[in-house]
């Protein structure tokens, strides 16, 4: 996920990372806004897992 094509198709991805991690909030999805950082960050905090852990789902929902 290249951070300009998130951030310009959010909208489009929401969707989709919501599947992927249903536990984060509506109110987290407007925070992240299409950035990766912030996406990892948020995931990190919600499942409780280190960040490499995250870096890593999100690195591999990417690569799908």
């Amino acid at each position: 996920m290249n951070k300009d094509i998130s951030e310009g198709n959010w909208k489009e991805f929401k969707g989709e990372v919501q599947k992927q991690w249903g536990k984060l909030t509506d109110d987290q999805f407007d925070q992240i806004n299409g950035d990766r950082k912030k996406l990892v960050g948020q995931i990190q905090e919600n499942y409780g897992i280190v960040r490499e852990e995250a870096e890593e789902q999100v690195k591999k929902w990417e690569n799908s």
